[in-house]
């Protein structure tokens, strides 16, 4: 199974730029997210627990040290040489700029780092976090700015308690792609009141927007969220493997050629997973989109 034959992914967009494998490696820089610090909200998102993707979630060690350990499974695992820092727990650009540039400076300093991936949420790229990422890029590095929209819908970002709606996300991309910056969109399909059908017009709205790249991946319901507490009262949709699958596959064929997919499903924490129990086959659902794409 080679899903690069239809699919342009982050591996072969990486390979065909550098001439060798390239490997993100996720860290977690201790920043908080302003819906969580009552900024803009309390509670985090309805969907949220970053233990359920990040194993540093609860206690990081160093930047250095989690690169370090990082690097050397990935390097390994995926026999990559070149890697990508990204900053995935929570908000990754709700600091002070100052404090962003020491933290990504120091991940940019670690040998064999040639880039940075910042995952982010809409309402927290000011003007002065998007030139310094643009300043990083000018300087010769890989940067991406990965925007978590996640829902088309400003009724459905509501329910899941974002904090933001999508006027918000449109801003910040028009202005990211004013500073020549890689944007990476977040989607999640299967959110509570959005058809499936509306998953894939999210999509092409990035897309005519001026996304570059697109990472997609299921409702996962895990422990310790509030959505743990409504899929006992049965108000979560329970989404098929099946269907994502056939969400996704129309995705990648409405998508234009050198768009690149950073991910096409996503994985949780067994410990954690509540629904759907898919989930945690992160290859059978590869293998059943490579199918249907080969059909």
């Amino acid at each position: 199974m080679d899903l690069t034959r239809y699919v342009n992914t982050f591996g072969k967009a990486m390979r065909a730029k550098y001439g060798q494998k390239v490997h993100k490696v996720s860290i977690n820089a201790s920043f908080t997210c302003p819906n969580r610090d009552a900024s803009k909200g309390i509670g985090g998102c309805t969907f949220c627990n970053n233990a359920s993707f990040n194993i540093n979630a609860q206690q990081a060690p160093s930047i250095e040290q989690q690169l370090c350990e990082g690097k050397s499974v990935v390097g390994q695992k995926k026999n990559a040489a070149k890697f990508i820092a990204y900053f995935q727990a929570y908000t990754s650009t709700y600091a002070d700029v100052n404090v962003l540039e020491q933290r990504y400076q120091t991940a940019l300093n670690t040998p064999d780092v040639i880039g940075l991936s910042v995952g982010t949420r809409p309402d927290c790229v000011p003007d002065a976090v998007l030139r310094l990422l643009a300043e990083y890029q000018q300087q010769g590095h890989e940067v991406w700015l990965e925007l978590g929209l996640q829902s088309a819908n400003d009724d459905v970002l509501r329910q899941v308690n974002r904090g933001h709606d999508v006027a918000c996300y449109k801003d910040a991309i028009r202005r990211a792609k004013a500073y020549d910056l890689q944007v990476c969109t977040h989607l999640i399909v299967g959110l509570p009141g959005e058809s499936l059908e509306a998953s894939i017009d999210a999509a092409s709205m990035v897309t005519d927007l001026g996304t570059d790249g697109l990472k997609i991946h299921p409702l996962h319901v895990v422990k310790g969220t509030q959505m743990a507490r409504q899929i006992k009262q049965g108000t979560i949709p329970n989404l098929s493997q099946s269907q994502y699958v056939d969400i996704v596959t129309r995705i990648i064929r409405q998508a234009p050629s050198e768009q690149t997919f950073h991910r096409l499903t996503g994985t949780a924490n067994k410990d954690l997973l509540l629904a759907p129990d898919w989930c945690v086959r992160k290859w059978s659902v590869l293998n059943a989109i490579y199918d249907e794409l080969a059909a």
